[in-house]
This record gives C-alpha cells, sequence and structure tokens, in this order.
C-alpha cells in the first residue's frame, strides 16, 4: 500500500507516492530521478549514499523517505548556486579529490555535514582539546570522514580538498 509523503529535497516540495517502507535513497534515485545520490554497500558502511538533512549528514540507504516529511534534503544536486559549484565541490576538482568519482557526491556531503559539525563544537574521537574542538588536522579530517570510503584510494586528495575549504 502506498502512502503520499512530500519531501523538501533541494528546496523544491516534492509529493511521492510511495510504500511506507522505501528508503530514502531509493526515493531520491529511483522516484525523485537524482541520480548524484550512490548505493554503495546498501548497509550504511560506505558512505556512498550520504545527503544533508537540515544540514547534518546521514545515510540515506538506511533511512526511510517517510522519516524526512518537513526535513530539508540536500543530495549533491542541490549544492550549486545559480549554476556556480559550492566551494567544496570546486576544492575536490582542484585537489584532485577523486578518481572513478563514485564516492565523491557522498565525500563532498559528508565533507560539508562534517565541516558544520567542527564548527559547531562537536568533538571526535580523536580530538586532543575538547575544549577546542574546531582544530582540524589531517587526523582530525581523515577521523571525521572515515564513514565515507573511498575504493580507488583518493584519501589523501580528499583531505586536502576538505582542508583548503576550512581554512
Amino acid at each position: 500500500m502506498n502512502a503520499s509523503i512530500s519531501l523538501n529535497v533541494n528546496g523544491v516540495e516534492r509529493v511521492l507516492a510511495i510504500e511506507a517502507r522505501v528508503s530514502l535513497l531509493d526515493a531520491l534515485r529511483d522516484h525523485l530521478g537524482l541520480p548524484g545520490t550512490k548505493k554503495g554497500c546498501a548497509q550504511g558502511a560506505c558512505g556512498a549514499c550520504t545527503v544533508l538533512v537540515d544540514g547534518e549528514r546521514i545515510n540515506s540507504c538506511l533511512a526511510l523517505a517517510i522519516q524526512y516529511q518537513g526535513r530539508r534534503i540536500v543530495t549533491i544536486e542541490g549544492l550549486t548556486n545559480s549554476g556556480a559549484l559550492h566551494p567544496m565541490q570546486q576544492a575536490f576538482i582542484e585537489h584532485d579529490g577523486f578518481q572513478c568519482g563514485y564516492c565523491t557526491p557522498g565525500q563532498i556531503c559528508s565533507a560539508i555535514g562534517m565541516l558544520d559539525e567542527v564548527g559547531a563544537g562537536w568533538p571526535s574521537h580523536v580530538t586532543e582539546n575538547l575544549n577546542d574542538p574546531a582544530r582540524l588536522d589531517d587526523a582530525e579530517i581523515r577521523e571525521r570522514m572515515s564513514g565515507n570510503l573511498c575504493r580507488c584510494g583518493a584519501y589523501v586528495n580528499i583531505v586536502s580538498a576538505i582542508r583548503s575549504v576550512a581554512g
């Protein structure tokens, strides 16, 4: 039995008639035609499906679409502003932060969410000074991005791209 749900995706309200058990990932890709969010492991272990919900990064393969009514969902397609790339997208290009590109949309969305977490003062497992969690060295970036896998091994350039945006 289908349920009618309304999702705000990339600033546009979209109404879908889908089963209650459809994942957010499948709703984005198969029902809304947004192929940028990738299906990797379908178990929340690789991060290829990462999107931003109300500014926080989530694995869309583990989320039911129906849970996200009334929330602001941003996919890789929604990051551009009047045709201009988001600074993180531009940094991935400038620092060659991808090879095959399959994980790149999830990496970029995760990096944006991660920088917001740092800005909000959230510590990570490797944060040395809990009174200053905003210090973002390479070890801190790697730890905070550890939920996003790159099978091609572009990690050095991904960290470089993130560092360039973080300042």
